[in-house]
Parts: structure tokens; sequence; C-alpha cells
């Protein structure tokens, strides 16, 4: 064990659970019996910021436990990507309702999620904003690893 801190530009693994405030997980990296860290490297922007700000000046072995709110992580909702499309225009696989989850490819080549908040005879009303825009995140961290 070293007395090594987690500063920008290291890159760290990291096993994470996170929840909402009612108690439910929504993400973690155990899975059954085996964990499966995060990793990323400080300052890339590859995770949330206020995850990525815990992080810093943690040590091998340390655990910590944060909340993040909404301007941290996801963002608040905004209403302008709540939009109607034609069903004619989705590509789907079977009948739409009301809380599916569809996946989208931005031009850039990114893949998003768009929940389906209503559906009519001819419309399907898709919310664009990440699923976890306006909720806070709490979570419990451990650093396994720094490079």
């Amino acid at each position: 064990m070293t007395d090594e801190k987690v500063k920008q530009g290291d890159k760290v693994s990291v096993e994470y659970e996170g929840k909402f405030d009612n108690g439910e997980v929504f993400d973690s990296s155990s899975h059954g019996d085996h964990s499966h860290p995060i990793e990323f490297t400080v300052g890339e922007h590859q995770v949330i910021k206020g995850f990525e700000d815990a992080a810093v000046g943690m040590g091998v072995g340390e655990e910590k436990e944060f909340s993040i709110k909404p301007e941290d992580a996801y963002g608040n909702p905004k209403e302008e990507l709540v939009r109607e499309f034609p069903k004619s225009e989705l590509p789907l696989q079977q009948e739409p309702q009301v809380g599916m989850v569809l996946g989208f490819n931005s031009p850039d080549g990114h893949q998003f999620p768009a929940t389906i908040t209503k559906v009519s005879d001819d419309k399907i009303t898709l919310d664009l904003n990440h699923p976890l825009a306006g909720k806070k995140l709490n979570f419990k961290i451990k650093v396994v690893k720094i490079n």
C-alpha cells in the first residue's frame, strides 16, 4: 500500500454504488459475486464532474460516501428536450409503451437514451433528457488502483 493520492491526470479504478435518496440502486460496479470497477482519467471528463471531484485526494483502499447535485451530474431536465414524433419516423421493433427507453445515435456517433412519455394513435412523445437528469445521486466509492 502506498501513500499516493488521486490527482489530476491520474488513471484510477474505482468500485462504486449509486443510489437515489429512496435507497434504490441505479448503478453499481458489483454484479453478483464479482466487481467491474470503473476506470477513468482525472481531468478528462470521462465521468460526471461530481464523481471525478470526489475521487481527487483519495488513496488506494480508501472509501467515501457523497452526494452529487443535478448540476454536477446530468443537469436539470430541459422542457425543449421533450418532443413529439410521428410513429412512422421511429424504427420500432415492438409496440411502443410509456416508460420504454429507446437508443438513438447522435451525428457524432454517441448513443443516447430517450424515454417514451406518451403514446397516441399516430404520435409518440419522447423525453430526450438523460434518465438521471434532475436527480440527486448518492455514491459510495472505493479507490482500488491509481496509475
